[in-house]
């Protein structure tokens, strides 16, 4: 192929002026195309974080539990009796819009690698998915495939899925977000790192052949869209679940021996980020023979091996004489297996191919030297908080209309794609509880697991939503009786190079990094997706709503002592927490006023920490039989969802008088939660004792949810208007 290796052609791979040249400084000649290749996938913003890395580094990483934090594959935290787990969140978003089905399949499959390939056997599966406007002609198509790809891939790999969580709005209408997490669990002296070791050592290729599907895929998730973005669909990946499983099975049993060194999965960028960041994170040169890899299509390059982003595969540095053991493993599980290089003293990454050299690279530099910029920003402009407008339609049409809307309707519709309990190990599934919650096989551990994130916040105050996102996360996990130990996140914003949304996102991590530090609740994975907007024919560019999603873990030390949010008969309910009233940003105002203005609710973390630990500490206590926290639509949606859960209604008193009717009851506030208990009295003074705001808001019984008001809804109406929405949407009510 001849081919003009100049800063055009270089530009086109995504790489600046200014780049190239630094490229052409390292190298002291032209590169090669293969060269060329390598250097704009290792410095793409999906793989080299440049705009985001000097802000990653403020986050809070560490704690006693932490095991390993950011670096590695996935995250690794102690849940005690000498076993770990394993997670990370990472984004699929600009395949799922140009190929939804295989998009979001793929991005399951990249996930669970990043977990096994660390020696955790993957657990659970969870999700975050945003979506464009129900209106919009095309956000049904994506729907459904990125559901049928998610469920599709996470079924037959027979991975539950668990948890997520769901949104519309019209900002994700040419953009969808595409985030998923994996969790696996595993032995802390059993735990596989990347990093490369022993000059001589076989490297060594297994899983799937290699294809031309993904070259650039790392690239193309490092720009913006445009009206031809379906012509990138051959740079979406193509997954196989069956394949998947056979691997993680082939791996475990390998891992079962002594016979790593090192592994790493092939994601973004393939062949070439396994091989560089191996043998860079270990100080070692790396020589790959591309005449002995695998391949599915004939005549194919040295740069589409090395750029392809085929699934299932994995690169290993092995000790010598366990080679042949390896081999065997993997021949009896029906994969490939290839001895592809070996380490060297060089420093470099050198690529032969048919007998000629094809790229011979320093290391250190291409990753050490990648740039990283530190973008401008602009000041944001301050939310303005807004009075309480008057109630244009009651109490009643309100939580009717709330609890139907595309952002709080029954997800089932999604849930019943997905496979929750396979593996046996579900105590509670999607919907039951704040958070999923997963036995640790063998044992009476339980894990907690959700993902949060309330974009709308972020928009109007991104450091304020930032915080709002791992506090909600914090409480989702206490609610069902959990420690919370640590999350992973997937920071989704648009083009960095913009200085208001390089402006969004230093805010972002600055409302992270405080809450997490309030909240003992370090970040140990996680991943950034950057220039997530359209750009239409005209030129103008529309970004995503800010949406840094957070992954949350806790443990529990009995999961069978977990507590959901069905309402029971015959309990006290009491309101943690204080209600403020607060409708900036609420859903009743843009659902029933057909606003998005005023500030976020405010979040005291304090008060987080303090309300949450004496929430928990009940639960621990046996004292609470049902926990939600007050989260989208306010305290009476909080108390509508308990209600449709458990199939029981409740009797509420009177609201306080000094705050509006419809502020009281769909102001979402902040660090609260409703319990339910056998005696309101005993829990009050245990709250005043805490100096804990507390109040009784009722008792549960019937078949109704009554107001002081005279308002009474039947459990089954509200549970048929919470119903109806997908169905529609999807063209299944007939």
């Amino acid at each position: 192929m001849s081919v003009t290796i100049d800063a055009k052609l270089a530009q086109s791979f995504g790489l600046t002026p200014a780049e190239y040249d630094k490229l052409l400084s390292i190298m002291g000649r032209t590169p090669s195309f293969t060269e060329l290749g390598i250097f704009s996938v290792m410095w793409s913003e999906h793989c080299s974080y440049k705009s985001s890395r000097i802000h990653l580094k403020t986050l809070p990483t560490k704690a006693p539990w932490v095991i390993h934090g950011p670096g590695e594959n996935a995250g690794v935290v102690d849940i005690g009796e000498g076993l770990a787990a394993v997670f990370k969140m990472e984004s699929h978003n600009h395949p799922s819009f140009i190929e939804p089905y295989q998009g979001a399949a793929t991005g399951v499959g990249g996930i669970l690698r990043d977990v096994f390939t660390m020696g955790a056997r993957p657990v659970a599966n969870l999700n975050a998915l945003r979506f464009g406007d129900p209106k919009n002609p095309g956000t049904r198509r994506i729907v459904d495939g990125v559901v049928r790809g998610v469920g599709g891939y996470g079924n037959c790999v027979g991975v539950p899925t668990v948890g997520g969580e769901v949104n519309f709005h019209k900002a994700y209408d040419g953009n969808p977000l595409v985030n998923a997490m994996t969790v696996g669990v595993a032995k802390q002296d059993k735990i596989f790192l990347s990093a490369a070791a022993g000059i001589g050592n076989p490297v060594v290729y297994v899983g799937s052949k290699t294809g031309r599907d993904g070259i650039h895929g790392a690239t193309m998730s490092s720009a913006e869209f445009d009206d031809e973005a379906a012509s990138k669909r051959p740079t979406v990946q193509v997954g196989d679940p069956f394949i998947e499983k056979l691997l993680i099975e082939a791996c475990l049993e390998l891992m079962a021996t002594d016979a790593i060194v090192a592994i790493q999965d092939m994601g973004a960028a393939g062949l070439t980020s396994s091989a560089v960041e191996m043998a860079g994170k270990g100080g070692v040169g790396i020589e790959l023979d591309l005449d002995s890899v695998p391949q599915r299509e004939p005549g194919m390059s040295a740069y589409e091996m090395m750029l392809s982003e085929s699934q299932e595969r994995m690169l290993m540095v092995l000790k010598p004489e366990s080679t042949e053991q390896a081999r065997a493993i993997f021949e009896k599980w029906e994969l490939d297996f290839a001895i592809v290089g070996q380490l060297t003293d060089s420093g470099r990454i050198t690529i032969k191919h048919n007998g000629k050299v094809e790229a011979d690279i320093p290391l250190a530099p291409l990753a050490d030297e990648a740039p990283i910029y530190n973008r401008p920003t602009v000041p944001l402009k301050a939310p303005g908080h807004i009075q309480p407008p008057a109630d244009p339609v009651g109490i009643e049409h309100a939580l009717l209309t709330l609890i139907g809307c595309p952002d709080l309707a029954s997800r089932a519709w999604i849930w019943n794609q997905y496979d929750a309990s396979v593996g046996g190990n579900t105590a509670r599934r999607p919907g039951a509880a704040d958070a999923a919650i997963v036995r640790v096989e063998g044992t009476r551990l339980g894990l907690a697991l959700t993902t949060d994130c309330t974009p709308r916040y972020c928009q109007a105050d991104p450091k304020t939503g930032a915080a709002q996102a791992v506090a909600e996360a914090w409480r989702n996990i206490t609610a069902t009786g959990a420690k919370p130990l640590a999350v992973t996140d997937n920071l989704n914003f648009g083009n960095p190079e913009r200085p208001e949304i390089m402006a969004q996102f230093a805010q972002a991590i600055k409302g992270m990094g405080e809450a997490c530090r309030a909240l003992d609740f370090p970040v140990v994975s996680g991943n950034v997706s950057l220039y997530n907007e359209t750009r239409s024919p005209s030129g103008l560019a529309q970004a995503i709503l800010p949406t840094p999603a957070i992954g949350a873990l806790g443990v529990l030390a009995d999961a069978s002592r977990s507590i959901g949010l069905s309402m029971p008969a015959d309990h006290d309910l009491v309101l943690i927490g204080e209600i403020r009233g607060e409708l900036g940003q609420s859903l009743w105002l843009r659902e029933i006023c057909h606003r998005e203005d005023g500030a976020p609710p405010h979040v005291d973390l304090v008060a987080e920490r303090r309300n949450g630990d004496f929430v928990r500490g009940q639960i621990e206590a046996g004292l609470v039989a049902a926990c939600h926290d007050i989260a989208d639509g306010g305290l009476l949606v909080t108390l509508a969802e308990m209600v449709m859960a458990g199939d029981v209604g409740c009797v509420l008193n009177a609201p306080p008088s000094n705050i509006p009717l419809h502020a009281f009851w769909f102001g979402e506030d902040q660090a609260c939660y409703v319990v339910a208990t056998k005696s309101a009295q005993a829990l009050l003074a245990a709250a005043e004792k805490a100096h804990v705001p507390a109040r009784k808001l009722g008792h549960s019984g019937g078949k109704e949810l009554k107001l002081a008001d005279g308002i009474a809804l039947k459990a089954s109406r509200l549970r048929d208007i919470n119903a109806a929405f997908f169905p529609k949407f999807m063209g299944e009510d007939a």
